[in-house]
């Protein structure tokens, strides 16, 4: 009995050093994203934008990244502009950098009163109806715009990205910057990636564009490797953007 115990031990203690010699390290890459929307303006943190980490270097992607240089950007207020949308919901979308009407909460303000926005109004009228509760309808006047309205300029851009990606080869991450513009990419091998946003970012009167080489070696794996992301150079930037006006709306 205790052979057979002594050998199950064994086998135990061999298989788990198989394994952790046939596991590959994995680290994380923290980014952190600060701006500056014109020279006057301080520092700060980029929040809620998407940024990608595509495998490879950029002489390999540069198919893609060619591409994403020569888009048309189309700007959200001239998307908003050309839907014949008031004043007052361009304005509430930039007031948050709204991507849709979803990124921030609809409060009493803007559906009744001197500031209300008229597509809000609307909605909020349909709801009442609706839902019979003045709270419920406010919380759900999304439901009552229109989809191109509502998120037709969010869905636009994801199938933008989704195009421009389709050349990457290999597993294309994804992460999103929180209010301090800090995010985290995870599940890291060693290798050389390129960082990009695919979409330009709209700040101030310019689009930033950040299509930068990243190299993860065997010894960054064990930390929380900082990479520091700007539009603005600086001696400890390691990414910097590329800026150009915004184009007119048509």
């Amino acid at each position: 009995m205790r052979l057979v115990i002594t050998l199950v031990v064994l086998l135990l203690v061999a298989l788990a050093a198989t394994t952790a010699l046939t596991q590959t390290p994995t680290g994380v890459l923290r980014i952190r994203v600060r701006v500056k929307a014109d020279d006057a303006s301080p520092l700060r943190g980029l929040a809620r934008k998407r940024f990608f980490l595509i495998p490879g270097t950029l002489e390999q992607n540069r198919t893609l990244t060619d591409a994403i240089e020569r888009q048309t950007l189309v700007t959200r207020d001239c998307y908003y502009r050309k839907l014949g949308a008031s004043q007052a919901l361009i304005d509430w979308l930039k007031t948050g950098d709204c991507e849709s009407v979803y990124c921030r909460e609809v409060e009493q303000e803007f559906v009744a009163g001197p500031k209300a926005v008229p597509e809000f109004a609307t909605a909020f009228a349909a709801s009442q109806k609706e839902f019979g509760s003045d709270e419920t309808a406010r919380k759900w006047v999304s439901t009552n715009l229109a989809p191109n309205i509502r998120d037709g300029f969010y869905k636009d851009r994801q199938t933008a990205i989704a195009t421009l990606l389709k050349p990457a080869t290999g597993r294309v991450m994804s992460v999103m910057t929180d209010r301090n513009g800090t995010a985290f990419f995870t599940d890291l091998g060693p290798g050389t990636f390129v960082l990009t946003n695919v979409i330009p970012t709209e700040l101030g009167q310019n689009a930033v564009s950040w299509n930068c080489e990243v190299q993860v070696k065997q010894g960054d794996l064990a930390t929380e490797k900082p990479y520091l992301v700007s539009n603005r150079k600086d001696r400890l930037v390691k990414c910097v953007g590329v800026e150009k006006p915004l184009p007119a709306c048509e």
